[in-house]
């Protein structure tokens, strides 16, 4: 008898059977660890094979062999509470401290005894939130959001203009040194001077950094605190100044200051759309619209608040927190960063205004990060238990996924949760390789399985339309417009325009079809 790391007592019995087989009297005898761990059933079938048994014995043997095993266990089982019982009555064991943990363990397990889930504040903010955008004072809402945009986007211009003169000025402090340099200066001057014009430019934007978190920090508690006293004021039907506070000011509204240089420009949309039916048997009905437009068009707010905008807005607004959520499919590389590329462009949009209901893009991004680390650790730990005497070639692949389990694989993909994007609730940062640009891509490729499983996603969490780049990138190159010439399975008329990107815009019907 030995105690293994679960507390359990492995004991070895041995299980014997007598049978005769014609006139020889024969024993089966067997060694079994209890508790039995394996199927009884696999455990008969295991018997019969290895000592090739006769036939006939079959059925009595796993008879004898179940009941063999249920009298030991039970024996096992009264041997434990005898001692337990005996250690509580020796006072080895706290009475209050075992009746504690009983109580826990039952109202843990019994849902009847359970105690209700508090909701939190988040559940709360939701619910107010939801009825407040689908009353009278939703366009105040939106208002007050858009008044909240445009105090960010002003920040975010002077922080730009500001470290546009810095490297300006830098650049001329350097063009000055270089033209010395050999005559009065060295290496070793331009190389301070470069240092120091470093520390300047990280000084100055953790000061707009900090700057910019301050500054959502407050709009976002004090829009959740004016939400939450605006429902709290609806409830009191005496309230004679309800009227007033959701009335729509247009004087209030701050729009932008023509010439700064953000102003988003509105551009004619190519589109056309189709409605299509998936699927052998059982169909299902999905509309797509094709257009061209840049990704991050679907998350840029507009400055001018014309009616066109504020009902793209109030669209995305009351569906926030329904079943009809709209998402959009990021092509990123394997790390989990927004320090270039499209990550960047998109963070960057998402800075522009104030999320009131998610963590920021860079907490998220922070907490993808230690969720994949966490389940590489698992992966490879799982891994290595199971395939610790494998080939080198294997343990060569599994170290070179050690020495980078903070990135993902093409293929793979996290979300992030926004609202405070234009058209857009969730967005996929799917994974991708060099193979989507280069045309060698099949229908097993990673990014089309990535793509597989973010519909999947799509359609077990209640994201009905989905935006994604049309060819798997995001600028159309020479390569991608040869694919899409000589592979396209889309035909449209003979002299349709190809522009530089495209999207493809789909609403999903109820089910996703393979």
């Amino acid at each position: 008898m030995k105690p293994n790391k679960g507390n359990i007592c492995i004991r070895e019995r041995d299980y014997v059977y007598e049978f005769n087989a014609g006139n020889q009297h024969l024993v089966l005898t067997v060694p079994l660890k209890f508790p039995v761990q394996e199927n009884i059933s696999h455990l008969h079938g295991r018997l019969m094979l290895l000592h090739n048994l006769p036939c006939f014995i079959e059925n009595d043997l796993k008879q004898s062999l179940s009941k063999f095993i249920e009298e030991e266990t039970i024996k096992d089982y009264d041997r434990e509470a005898e001692m337990a019982l005996e250690a509580v009555k020796s006072g080895k064991v706290d009475i209050n401290q075992l009746a504690d943990t009983w109580s826990k363990a039952y109202k843990e397990t019994t849902l009847e005894y359970a105690k209700p889930e508090e909701t939190s504040w988040d559940e709360d903010f939701a619910d107010v939130y939801h009825d407040l955008i689908h009353s009278p004072a939703s366009e105040t809402l939106l208002n007050l959001e858009h008044n909240y945009f445009v105090s960010i986007s002003e920040l975010i211009s002077e922080r730009d203009v500001e470290l546009k003169k810095l490297r300006e000025r830098q650049g001329a402090e350097m063009d000055k040194v270089m033209q010395e340099l050999g005559k009065s200066l060295t290496d070793q001057d331009v190389n301070s001077l470069a240092a120091q014009h470093f520390e300047s430019q990280q000084d100055l934007e953790n000061k707009w950094t900090n700057e910019l978190k301050q500054s959502s920090a407050i709009q976002k508690q004090e829009y959740q605190e004016w939400v939450i006293k605006l429902h709290q004021d609806l409830k009191n039907p005496n309230n004679s100044s309800i009227s007033d506070e959701i009335k729509v000011q247009p004087s209030q509204l701050r729009e932008s200051v023509e010439g700064n240089g953000r102003i988003y420009e509105e551009q004619r949309l190519l589109e056309e759309s189709f409605t299509i039916h998936l699927g052998a048997q059982l169909k299902t009905m999905h509309n797509l619209r094709l257009l061209r437009a840049d990704m991050l068009d679907f998350c840029k707010h507009k400055r001018n608040h014309r009616s066109g905008v504020k009902l793209h807005r109030l669209q995305t607004a009351m569906s926030l927190y329904s079943t009809s959520l709209c998402g959009l499919v990021l092509l990123v590389d394997n790390r989990i960063s927004s320090y270039s590329g499209i990550k960047r462009d998109f963070a960057t949009v998402c800075q522009e205004c104030t999320d009131f209901h998610f963590p920021g893009i860079q907490e998220q991004l922070e907490i993808v990060q230690k969720v994949v680390l966490k389940a590489r650790a698992q992966r490879s730990s799982k891994s290595k238990r199971h395939h610790g005497n494998k080939e080198s070639g294997i343990e060569d692949k599994s170290k070179n996924i050690e020495r980078n389990q903070s990135n993902i694989l093409p293929g793979e993909f996290y979300i992030t949760r926004h609202s405070n994007l234009s058209e857009i609730h969730v967005a996929f940062h799917l994974c991708v390789d060099d193979n989507v640009r280069s045309g060698n891509i099949t229908a097993r490729d990673p990014a089309i399985m990535g793509l597989r499983n973010i519909l999947k996603v799509c359609c077990t969490h209640d994201i009905t339309t989905i935006s994604i780049p049309l060819l798997l990138v995001h600028d159309m190159s020479e390569i991608s417009f040869k694919r899409y010439w000589q592979g396209r399975k889309w035909k449209w008329g003979e002299n349709q325009q190809t522009e530089s990107t495209a999207t493809c815009h789909t609403s999903l019907g109820d089910k996703f079809t393979n």
